[in-house]
């Protein structure tokens, strides 16, 4: 009798344990994630006329490096969405060429989304993605390649 009395308030237990463990805390940390952060709880996903086309927390390297900005993986988890400034300005010149887009809007562009990891002490950094998606909400229309980068991007986004 005491044994089938431990194993019943074990299993009644266990499904206390379940139901507020595995359904009710995801379920208040969640709605309090949405109503709180509904952007960051969402993963900050960036769109690109109106499509979904990646987030600015996860990095992407794309397979147009010469003509827009692109992530480095060797950070200590690969998905580092952002560089540093310097690693930018670099490849803003690498842009230029291919492009012709000029160095001193490139330049403005990368020094208006600068961020620092601990206020103005930390390194410098911006988000590769959100630069690149300026430069082709700003030149896909003059520029050819943008277009077709836009258009592949709606395409298997969409």
């Amino acid at each position: 009798m005491k044994t089938k009395k431990m194993i019943s308030s074990s299993l009644r237990m266990a499904v206390i344990l379940v139901l507020i463990c595995g359904l009710l805390y995801p379920a208040v940390v969640t709605g309090i994630g949405q109503g709180v952060f509904p952007y960051q709880a969402n993963g900050e996903l960036a769109k690109l006329d109106n499509t979904t086309v990646g987030s600015y927390l996860i990095g992407q390297s794309t397979n147009n490096s010469q003509y827009l900005f692109n992530v480095r993986n060797n950070s200590a988890s690969g998905v580092d969405p952002d560089i540093t400034v310097a690693s930018a300005l670099i490849q803003a010149q690498v842009i230029h060429n291919a492009t012709n887009i000029s160095l001193s809007y490139l330049d403005g562009l990368i020094h208006n989304n600068t961020r620092h990891t601990l206020f103005f002490f930390g390194t410098a950094y911006v988000n590769a993605l959100k630069l690149d998606i300026q430069i082709i909400d700003e030149f896909h229309s003059k520029i050819a390649v943008y277009n077709k980068i836009y258009n592949n991007v709606c395409k298997t986004t969409g």
